[in-house]
């Protein structure tokens, strides 16, 4: 009875994919745009994927850009998602599969190259006076220095000459109780605080910090239930976790909480306590991370709670301990969009190439989650799929450079840093070193100093399709800079106290 079953639901499936096929295959038998797809000789490997008969110009592309597949699973309901999707993908689709240009030379495997030098004018344009509309992002100037810093770094550019120019201009910026403003006479926060340390540390300027009083910054917005605000009285979410401890961390600021803490007052004594917990509760029933508990799971908080987690521990530690990997392994994988190969930041989204580091930068940190002690790693992704996307789909057309959101946005800063740091997070393998001890002798956590970086093979470079001019330094996957500043800092800071 069993047999019987199996035979009937085979025979269904075969009639259904024969049918499929004999009403897309060509009337004229000896139509010169198609390959024969039984051929043997030619189809090696297997015959294609069930559909579409594969043209010539395109049987050297990837399975998941070629019609046979992504055209097997089309949802014939209609909604503001869908259309907003089928837009996506039409705009995309003619620049992965080569069929419309961007203006910029192709690599040996048809690809565009990294536009490096225009990409670094466009960067280098942010380091001046802006023009009047950029008032709009005055609390945002943090974000801008280390957009471009960090960005101009990423592509091996040298930028310890901006030292002395970046210090005066974020003196203004620092508050007497600590922390850093996003503009002149603006409170302290968080997340301007991290991007300006950030900047600071990439041209070698953090002597400006004043160490003392950022220590009892954070300590006023660490919060009695293990968490962090962005600023005093702000929202309290997994970014000010992340941002807090990669400041404390990258500084060696003392884990022992100030005096003044208020969460002295609920029995916590360090900013460890109840960090972990907390971060375990902004897992949500996805899988994916939110930015504090109850919240829809997002990628960048994804990429805050893994980094906060690796901060504090070894991630093959503290990673399982706190979150269900598996649930989270799964929402990842989910939102690498396909056919475009990028990532989206949240279910049923579009795809955006700043996720090529928020999400893309997670797979380094869970991969040695996954690995434990033994450091083996799998392939968990398709690093061939974002780095096309974002060579293809993410660069600015013609000569001007920058990189941008998708093909239908204008480029920035944010999208080129993060487009950058997420072309490092595919090209390069990065390794934990989980014999190293996660704390010094004077109490620094070090888990986050432990990170190695290599450098893709040339098998490897022959299978996503990379020339070897366009590889990107590699960034470190916790701190979010090159390995060589993150080092520079660890040693600056070594000295305990203030």
């Amino acid at each position: 009875m069993a047999d019987s079953r199996a035979s009937e639901t085979e025979d269904t499936l075969d009639e259904t994919l024969r049918e499929s096929r004999i009403e897309e295959l060509p009337s004229d038998d000896n139509d010169e745009d198609y390959e024969d797809v039984v051929d043997d000789d030619e189809w090696k490997d297997g015959p294609p994927f069930p559909g579409k008969p594969v043209l010539k110009k395109l049987q050297n592309l990837p399975p998941w850009i070629q019609d046979g597949t992504f055209n097997l699973f089309h949802d014939e309901l209609e909604t503001q998602t869908s259309e907003a999707q089928e837009k996506t993908t039409k705009e995309c689709l003619p620049l992965l599969r080569g069929e419309e240009s961007l203006g910029l030379p192709l690599n040996s495997y048809g690809i565009p190259h990294l536009n490096r030098e225009k990409h670094a004018s466009f960067l280098e344009q942010f380091t001046g006076e802006l023009p009047a509309p950029f008032a709009a992002m005055d609390a945002s100037r943090p974000w801008m220095f280390y957009w471009t810093m960090g960005g101009l770094s990423f592509l091996g550019k040298d930028v310890t000459s901006r030292k002395q120019d970046l210090m005066e201009t974020v003196r203004p910026l620092q508050n007497p109780a600590g922390g850093f403003g996003g503009g002149h006479g603006q409170y302290s926060h968080a997340a301007g605080t991290y991007a300006t340390l950030l900047a600071l540390a990439t041209v070698g300027g953090l002597e400006v910090v004043d160490r003392k009083a950022m220590w009892h910054f954070f300590g006023q917005v660490k919060q009695a239930d293990g968490g962090f605000r962005m600023a005093l009285g702000a929202e309290e979410d997994i970014r000010g976790a992340y941002c807090a401890m990669t400041a404390i961390t990258l500084l060696n600021l003392p884990l022992e909480l100030p005096p003044d803490a208020p969460a002295r007052e609920a029995g916590l004594t360090t900013f460890l306590d109840g960090l972990g917990e907390w971060v375990g509760k902004c897992q949500t029933y996805e899988g994916g991370i939110a930015g504090a508990p109850t919240n829809e799971a997002h990628g960048a908080y994804a990429f805050c709670a893994l980094a906060c987690l690796s901060i504090i521990d070894a991630p093959h530690k503290s990673i399982p301990k706190y979150l269900n990997v598996d649930s989270l392994l799964r929402w990842l994988t989910g939102i690498q969009a396909h056919p475009e190969g990028g990532f989206a930041g949240r279910t049923n989204k579009l795809v955006d190439a700043c996720y090529s580091h928020w999400v893309g930068g997670c797979w380094a940190l869970i991969e040695q989650a996954i690995a434990g002690s033994n450091g083996q790693t799998s392939n968990l992704w398709s690093r061939e799929g974002l780095i096309r996307y974002l060579l293809c789909c993410g660069q600015q057309q013609g000569k001007k450079g920058g990189m941008r959101d998708k093909p239908s946005t204008r480029p920035d800063a944010y999208h080129t840093l993060y487009s950058l740091a997420g072309l490092s997070a595919a090209m390069n393998h990065y390794h934990y070193d989980s014999s190293a001890p996660t704390m010094d002798e004077s109490g620094r956590l070090t888990a986050g100093f432990s990170w190695t970086a290599e450098l893709p093979s040339k098998e490897e470079m022959q299978a996503w399709k990379v020339d070897k001019q366009d590889l990107v330094v590699p960034v470190h996957p916790v701190f979010v800079m090159t390995m060589d500043v993150v080092e520079r800092t660890r040693l600056q800071f070594q000295k305990a106290g203030f």
